[in-house]
């Protein structure tokens, strides 16, 4: 048996044979259409010698990178990134993400990723950026054998969409061969966010100054009013005003201590974690309600019972209630919540004690894939440590190798075999597998408050 200890899976191999008997339609989507060749480009730090590297902005205004090592092993890993940032597109952006993902060039993988065409918080549109990628490559710098969709972060919800949009039956092929996903924030927005809404609410109950009282009243699941402009550190300064959370707990009162105590506890997020998804739940929101929503909001807490404050009657009783507006939500949901449907293998991994998506979003992710009729597709792992950003250079090798194995035989990896493999990698790119075989996440509701939602 191979040393991944892989699980055939009669239907999985099913799902294989069908996929190959897909219709031959006409090619449709963006990956078809006519792009201008890249430019061969100075290559960003980090990349093995030999590596060539293209640069360029396709028609929809999106910058893009791609890296093709001298040992090229003939696949392509089709890179979504995460944030998302909300500031219009740069080239920067992009050789950021190589430079973080070298390990995949290093591996003997290519790699292109794109900027997308425009800042803000539309999965969609992402995914089809992406997708023109895929295109640009395969016409002017080589056909991959195989192209593997990457998702880190934010980007895990885009391409786990860009699994859905785009297949055999609706590009006249099969674009994507796996689909891999990292640290992600998965689940769909209407579900992902409802963290960042309930911290809006204990927070201004705890803190009152965002807004403060001299200001305009606004809904808070609105993040802001349309318009009004804010920087992340003017939130971070209110938050620090309130909560002192730039100085060593020595130097904080005890009231001050006792707020961040009663967020950490009811919110369950780090007290590191709380200024970013303030953020998050400020900026993000505003994109969303003023520039996706038509200016209503699809967060809500109606229904939300909080637990973990020293007085849980008050908390709920003091806490503003907001209902999601339910064509706001319906929009919301068709952009970024995922349908399960998903007909080529996808592997995750996820370090257990990520502050900013946590695991418990893969354990509703892992239910709308089953719900969908593709929980036989997915397979999960966890790490015991990391950061959100990347868990460590052995253990995406060893994910990809896993992968690869699963689509060109159909036996499925274990979670137990992936992380003996591990090991093996650290020969080559040095010490980091911590994964833990046995871990299964709680359910969302564990951690998240339920509540009600439009029908």
């Amino acid at each position: 048996m191979h040393p991944l200890l892989y699980r055939a899976s009669p239907a999985l191999l099913a799902a294989f044979a069908l996929a190959g008997c897909a219709s031959p339609a006409a090619p449709r989507g963006p990956a078809a259409s006519a792009e201008a060749a890249p430019a061969v480009s100075a290559c960003p730090s980090g990349l093995p010698e030999g590596t060539t590297c293209w640069s360029g902005k396709d028609s929809q205004g999106a910058y893009y990178l791609i890296a093709r090592p001298a040992q090229w092993n003939g696949t392509l890993v089709l890179h979504a990134h995460g944030g998302p940032d909300l500031s219009a597109p740069t080239p920067g952006r992009v050789a950021e993400d190589l430079e973080r993902w070298s390990i995949m060039v290093r591996s003997g993988y290519a790699w292109a990723g794109s900027s997308y065409r425009q800042g803000g918080v539309q999965v969609r549109a992402a995914a089809e950026d992406t997708e023109r990628l895929r295109g640009i490559f395969r016409q002017h710098v080589a056909q991959p054998a195989r192209t593997i969709l990457h998702g880190q972060s934010w980007g895990a919800g885009v391409a786990s969409k860009g699994a859905e949009m785009f297949n055999a039956q609706t590009v006249g092929e099969r674009p994507y061969d796996g689909v891999l996903l990292t640290s992600g924030v998965l689940g769909g927005g209407t579900h992902a966010y409802d963290v960042r809404t309930d911290l809006r609410v204990v927070y201004q109950y705890l803190c009152g100054n965002h807004p403060r009282a001299s200001e305009p009243a606004y809904a808070l699941n609105l993040g802001l009013p349309a318009g009004t402009k804010m920087r992340q550190a003017d939130v971070a300064r209110r938050a620090n005003e309130c909560l002192a959370l730039d100085r060593p707990a020595a130097q904080r009162t005890a009231a001050q201590q006792a707020k961040i105590d009663t967020i950490v506890r009811v919110i369950k997020i780090p007290e590191s974690a709380i200024v970013s998804h303030l953020n998050w739940a400020t900026l993000h929101f505003q994109d969303i309600s003023a520039r996706r929503t038509g200016g209503a909001s699809p967060f809500g807490n109606e229904s939300a019972v909080y637990a973990g404050s020293a007085d849980d009657a008050a908390l709920n009783a003091g806490v503003l209630r907001y209902r999601a507006d339910p064509s706001a939500y319906r929009q919301f949901a068709e952009d970024t919540d995922p349908s399960g449907k998903i007909g080529v293998p996808v592997l995750s991994v996820k370090w257990i004690g990520d502050p900013t998506a946590f695991v418990e979003l893969d354990a509703r992710f892992r239910d709308v894939m089953q719900q969908g009729g593709s929980g036989e597709r997915l397979v999960q792992t966890f790490t015991r440590q990391g950061t959100h950003s990347y868990i460590s250079d052995p253990t995406y090798p060893t994910l990809m190798a896993a992968l690869m194995h699963w689509i060109d035989t159909g036996a499925q990896p274990t979670p137990a075999g992936i992380a003996t493999a591990c090991h093996a990698q650290q020969a080559r790119f040095g010490a980091g597998c911590s994964f833990d075989a046995a871990y299964t996440p709680p359910a969302l509701e564990t951690r998240v408050p339920a509540r009600q939602r439009p029908q």
